[in-house]
């Protein structure tokens, strides 16, 4: 079912997708639940529940002046704004699928939307590139180095999808095979490029479509405004984890507001530990039942930020791999 999802989702302007069955959605009754015994689902996890910690996450703690930039891929500035430059890496494989078309993936980085640089994923990108993919990786402005706020995160990750498609013929990309993919607030910004019509940068041309074709989302905070679904409990730790992060109401920067309308095929890691979990699973449950293709997979007792080392980088990358096999995007290795 997946390839068929896939294929409808390359189609230009048009993602018909087909429901789940019932019994594989989310219960929302454990949901509740979960909530009722940890009263938090947002994005943000305390220090210590963060693993694979690398040099590049601890530079994010001490607020870095300046991002961090991939000693690979070639450097393309895809924005200028307030006189800031807005670049982007790509990475590709010069020998695979000459004259061919190729699929694409952008990924964005992690780090609250106040830190992180585009070396986070790195070695995605190198692992993409050898498969035949057009890999991207993005940095967009975050509030330590910019005064920001979510909702200029969100124009500019829309701007970066924009700017691929746009050059899709150059760098030998099919427009219509682009994934989005990104960690915690990163892959916050992946599901809104996906989901949001709002948000759109003045000198973008909104003639060319931001929306991605797939996702691919690690540990994405994608309920960051309270729901009725949630003890009102929820509410006010809501509100004082997420007050004034952005300009628009906070639930209109949330995905979990728009999980029920028409989006590409989604897949998402989480860590069991994650307390960004419950929230996505609020989000799956919501896109399943308006005909979207949208998993989760889950590793036992891992927590955030899981993936970006060790075995559970190795796992995840190779379940990535293998759900664009499935889309019909990459051959088997």
């Amino acid at each position: 079912m997946r390839i068929a999802l896939c294929l409808l989702a390359a189609l230009p302007s048009c993602f018909s997708l087909l429901a789940r069955t019932p019994e594989e959605r989310i219960p929302s009754q454990r949901t509740l639940v979960y909530f009722q015994d940890h009263h938090m689902l947002l994005a943000s996890n305390t220090p210590e529940e963060f693993e694979g910690e690398s040099t590049q996450t601890t530079r994010i703690k001490k607020r870095i002046a300046k991002a961090e930039a991939p000693q690979n891929g070639t450097q393309h500035i895809y924005k200028t704004i307030s006189n800031i430059d807005l670049p982007l890496y790509v990475f590709q494989n010069q020998q695979s699928q000459v004259h061919n078309k190729r699929p694409a993936i952008v990924f964005f980085f992690g780090g609250g939307w106040s830190g992180g640089s585009p070396v986070q994923f790195e070695k995605q990108c190198e692992h993409f590139s050898k498969r035949g993919m057009v890999a991207i990786t993005v940095e967009y402005r975050v509030s330590s180095r910019h005064a920001v706020k979510i909702d200029d995160c969100i124009e500019d990750a829309k701007s970066a999808m924009r700017w691929v498609r746009a050059h899709a013929e150059e760098l030998d990309i099919d427009p219509n095979r682009i994934a989005a993919a990104g960690g915690s607030a990163g892959g916050h910004l992946a599901a809104c490029t996906a989901i949001m019509d709002k948000f759109d940068a003045s000198s973008d041309d909104k003639a060319i479509s931001a929306k991605p074709n797939a996702l691919v989302l690690f540990n994405p905070a994608l309920a960051i405004a309270w729901d009725e679904r949630m003890p009102e409990a929820v509410r006010a730790i809501a509100q004082q984890k997420m007050s004034g992060r952005s300009r628009a109401p906070i639930q209109d920067v949330s995905p979990l507001t728009y999980a029920s309308t028409e989006q590409p095929p989604c897949i998402m890691f989480f860590g069991t530990a994650d307390r960004l979990l419950q929230g996505a699973q609020l989000y799956q449950e919501d896109s399943t039942e308006a005909g979207n293709l949208c998993e989760i997979v889950t590793y036992d007792g891992k927590g955030h930020g899981f993936f970006n080392s060790g075995e559970h980088y190795d796992l995840t990358l190779a379940a990535a791999d293998t759900f664009f096999v499935d889309c019909g995007w990459l051959s088997k290795q």
